[in-house]
């Protein structure tokens, strides 16, 4: 957009250019932020969802199992109490 005023379209040129530049920062900082948070949980050692959901699948069939195991051994409990 022209003014009749040049110094009113240089002011906009350079906030224009300054814009631009600062995106570019944005853009530059949060992919770093990125790499570093990517490298910091590699480090880590942080099960991958599969494996989380295939242990959590696991846990609570042993638990249904543990519940039926503790179901029989009350039951032969009283067998071995009766006479």
């Amino acid at each position: 957009m022209q003014t009749r005023n040049p110094f009113i379209d240089d002011l906009a040129k350079v906030a224009s250019g300054a814009m631009g530049a600062l995106t570019g920062v944005k853009d530059e900082v949060e992919a770093r932020v990125r790499d570093q948070i990517a490298k910091i949980l590699d480090g880590m050692d942080i099960p991958r969802r599969d494996e989380f959901d295939a242990v959590k699948a696991m846990a609570a069939k042993a638990r249904e199992e543990n519940e039926e195991l503790k179901k029989q051994i009350a039951e032969l409990h009283a067998k071995l109490d009766k006479p």
